[in-house]
Order: structure tokens, then sequence, then C-alpha cells
């Protein structure tokens, strides 16, 4: 009946399917799905399947819970692709050369691989204080509320400094800047790769009187940049420490901490462990336990909440968020199922 319903235009399936449901099938409510059909970006949850029938109405479905026997299929996967790891050399390799790796992959792919992520404000709204346009989620009763931003205490006329690192070509600068109307906000940003900060100088968007973005080895013990300790009212680090040798990733954190102000907030995203991206790789790709260098020999570690917890408290580090987002992506053309995990969190540091 759904399969026949499916080939009808978009109004008519669910009208209809509701009907159907809501007369035969006790009180599943679809047209309650429909209306989620067109909104942006998940604001970390919203549409949920609790009908396994209904898997192919949409393209991706909110906080999946798994079973015991697909953890375990998963955990058999990564067995499986860890089993060949690489040489002592070719290690060295992929560690010294890092940024010939970054560099090589902007230059084939210059600004057009990654999109803008307009995301970012329903996720962390304190990217997005009440003088933006931007979208700003929407909390449902008892879900984590957007933690106070202690720029937004000061004088109005502050200097509001935030700080990316591994900024790339601006796809998190650049949709910031369009939605904020502050004029006391500055952002700076940093990227392993020389490339990608061109490509962003060059870009029309990238206005020198509202942000500065340059090349920082964000590993090394002491970093160079334009601006004092204790200054930066949010470091943004978004899909970037899982490329980091997880050896070094303790030397970022110490590092962020020591440049954030007192009260400061440090945001995070990044990949988590199974996956679908870790399920994927196959043998010989594998560096260490849960850490692989792609097909270009760019690097990726994929975490548990655990590990990031113990990495920010041992900075020092006050945790606000640390939450597991599991997606599960259909395409539908082909009836796949893909299962993704994201760890997000929110780190303060203490006043």
């Amino acid at each position: 009946m759904l399969t026949k319903f499916l080939n009808i235009t978009r109004g008519t399936v669910f009208t209809s399917f509701f009907r159907f449901n809501k007369s035969q099938c006790g009180d599943t409510n679809v047209l309650e799905l429909e209306i989620t059909r067109h909104r942006k970006k998940p604001a970390g949850g919203g549409r949920y399947l609790k009908n396994s029938e209904h898997v192919y109405l949409f393209n991706a479905w909110d906080n999946v819970d798994w079973d015991e026997e697909q953890e375990s299929v998963a955990r058999e996967k990564v067995e499986q692709n860890s089993q060949i790891v690489f040489s002592e050399e070719r290690l060295k390799s992929l560690e010294d050369d890092a940024d010939k790796h970054w560099d090589a992959f902007y230059d084939i792919h210059q600004n057009r691989f990654f999109k803008d992520r307009h995301w970012l404000f329903t996720e962390f709204p304190e990217l997005a204080p009440d003088n933006t346009s931007a979208p700003v989620r929407v909390y449902p009763e008892g879900e984590n509320k957007p933690t106070t931003n202690i720029a937004q205490k000061e004088e109005s006329n502050t200097k509001r400094r935030i700080f990316e690192i591994g900024c790339g070509v601006g796809n998190t600068i650049f949709p910031i800047l369009q939605y904020s109307r502050d004029p006391n906000l500055f952002i700076y940003g940093c990227d392993f790769s020389s490339k990608a900060i061109e490509i962003m100088q060059q870009s029309e968007l990238y206005d020198t009187s509202r942000c500065n973005v340059f090349v920082l080895d964000a590993t090394v013990d002491n970093w160079d940049v334009p601006f004092k300790e204790n200054s930066i009212d949010i470091i943004v680090l978004i899909f970037v420490l899982s490329a980091i040798d997880p050896a070094k990733m303790i030397t970022v954190a110490n590092n962020i901490y020591k440049y954030l102000k007192p009260g400061g907030l440090l945001v995070f995203r990044d990949y988590g462990r199974y996956d679908l991206a870790q399920l994927r790789f196959k043998k010989g790709r594998c560096i260490s336990d849960n850490f692989y260098a792609r097909g270009d020999n760019t690097r990726v570690y994929f975490f548990t909440q655990e590990e990031i917890t113990n990495l920010f408290k041992t900075a020092g580090f006050t945790e606000e968020q640390n939450l597991i987002d599991r997606r599960l992506q259909v395409n539908r053309g082909k009836m796949l199922k893909m299962y993704r995990v994201w760890i997000q969190g929110k780190y303060r540091k203490r006043l």
C-alpha cells in the first residue's frame, strides 16, 4: 500500500497515507512527519523513526537507537579493517607530510568539497547572538538549552572574538559573518593547509575588517597567533581534532584553554565510533586503533564520548554538553540505510 502511494504526488501521498493510518492503524501520524520534510537541518532531533515501515519516507532520521546486534556487527567490521596497519616508515611520512596532503586536497577541490555550515546556529546558538538573522534552534522541554555566552554580559561596545581552528576555506566563518550584524564581532581562523588559507583569502566574502585567517599547526606547543592569551570568547573545533595524531590532541586542548577568556566556550563536533565512514574503510588503511588514513592520505580518528570528556577535562575544562548524535540517512533510490555517528560537546573555561 505504501509503495503504491509513493508514486503519487507529494501532497496526495501523505494526505492519503494519513487517512489510512488514522482509520486502520491506530494513532500513527505520518502527517506530523511530513511537516519536517523541508527543514534545513535537523535541530539535534525532531524526526524519529517509530515505525520501521516508514524508513523510506524520508532521507534522514534523528537519534536512531542501535540494538546489540547492530553494534556487534559494527565492532566486527572495525576489527577486520584494523588487522593490517601501516609500517613505521609509512606512519612517519603521514605525520611529516600531513600539511602537504591537505594542500593537495584543497588544490584539487578548491572551495567546492564542503558545504557552508548554516546548520551551526541550530546546534550552537552561542554563535548566533540576539542581533543576528541566523536561524536558532527551538528547544523542546527538558532538552539542553544554549549556554550563556560570557561576552553577552559585557558592555555592548566590547569586542567579541571567535577563533576557528581548522577553518579550511571558510565554510564556518563566512556563514557567521553573513548572519551577524554585530559591529564588534571579529573572527580569527587558522588552518594547517596554506592552500586552504590562500583560497579563503581570495574569496570575495573575505573582509579583513571582520576576520583574519592564517596558517597554523595547532599541534605545536607554542602557537604563533595574532591575539593574546585569555582573549577569545568562543573557539570552534568542528571535524578537525579527528585529523590529528591522538598523541597530540592534549596539546591542542591545552592551547585552546590557554587562549580562551575565563568563562570562554569551546564548541566541538566530530566523528563518533562506528560511524559509517569508519565501517567503510578497507584493510590496510589503519594507522592505530580507530585512526585511519583515507585514500588521499588525510587522516581521521573516530571518538567515544568518554574520550572527549577525558581529553577536555584533563585540560581543565568544565563540561556543559557531551552528546552522541546518531542519524540514519537513507538512499531511497537504492534502498540503502546508512548510519552516521557524531559526537558534539561544549566546554567552558573556568572563571
